[in-house]
């Protein structure tokens, strides 16, 4: 099992010789089934076009697909990091762009049931990155459970997508409930995904927000809309981006304008803004999963 050590690559040491502020963003949801996953690589994509040194991890710990979703084959994943087996660095793989990329495990229950030793072992095995990056952006399971709620936790901005279905409103409320009144988070992004129009898209937000201004106290933010077209359909089925495969289809041209409201928001230019404070964040989340039972 990976277990931090007190050695030159420690996250301590690490924030001394690394002040690159680092924008962390996850990406999460209800519930299954509304996109989400092609919305984390397609921002991700777009903004690596621009510029941005974009690192995106998989952290869906039980069922994670990004890497088939890009038409790419990672021999090894962060399970391997977890056990000791191999370094950050060397299941790291190159996406589109050069959009760097952590492939997680698909159906592995030790990654789906990390516990507060193994979070540990991602502080050290985060500290030994050497390339500054921009942004990290995390996709995250979708649902309510540990891992979702401590990868919120750690992220500077969340984005929450949701779609036009009852159960993906109810399901995004109940997880900004969590979130708020459990553990503080405030401000929400919303993303409408899958719309037939740019209104549409509105309308689900301001179906969220109706509901969330009466019951809860945080910000929700209308991030914008994804309209669903032929060519985002096209695009899953040749495992690529919408954004590189069909750069100018509304859909594209959605997630490059989604992108630079993201490359907009304020980076915190203060050691909380490192990115070895986002591992040290998620660490210290250790949220019991009974809470959410309830």
């Amino acid at each position: 099992m990976l277990m931090p050590e007190r050695d030159s690559r420690s996250p301590n040491r690490l924030g001394k010789s690394k002040k690159h502020p680092v924008q962390v963003i996850a990406v999460t949801s209800g519930k299954g089934g509304v996109g989400k996953t092609n919305v984390s690589a397609n921002i991700a994509v777009a903004m690596t076009a621009t510029g941005k040194k974009v690192m995106l991890l998989d952290a869906d710990m039980g069922m994670a697909n990004l890497d088939v979703m890009l038409g790419l084959r990672p021999i090894h994943n962060l399970s391997h990091v977890i056990s000791g087996e191999k370094t950050l660095s060397e299941v790291i793989i190159e996406g589109p762009g050069g959009l760097k990329i952590i492939p997680a495990a698909s159906g592995v229950k030790l990654m789906a049931e990390l516990g507060p030793m193994q979070h540990a072992g991602l502080i050290h095995a985060f500290s030994e990155l050497n390339d500054e990056i921009d942004v990290l952006l995390v996709d995250t399971a979708a649902g309510i459970s540990d891992s979702v709620i401590n990868f919120c936790r750690a992220a500077q901005e969340v984005v929450v997508v949701v779609c036009d279905e009852p159960t993906s409103l109810v399901d995004a409320f109940a997880l900004m409930k969590v979130l708020n009144r459990d553990h503080g988070i405030n401000r929400f992004q919303i993303l409408s995904n899958m719309t037939h129009s740019s209104q549409e898209g509105r309308e689900i937000y301001t179906k969220l927000l109706n509901v969330t201004d009466k019951y809860l106290d945080l910000t929700a933010i209308y991030m914008g809309t994804v309209p669903y077209d032929d060519y985002l359909r096209k695009a899953v089925k040749k495992q690529r981006p919408v954004v590189a495969a069909y750069p100018r289809s509304r859909s594209s041209l959605a997630f490059k304008n989604l992108a630079q409201k993201a490359d907009k928001w304020p980076v915190q230019d203060t050691p909380g803004g490192h990115l070895e404070f986002f591992v040290e964040r998620l660490v210290g989340s250790g949220t019991k999963e009974s809470e959410f039972r309830k």
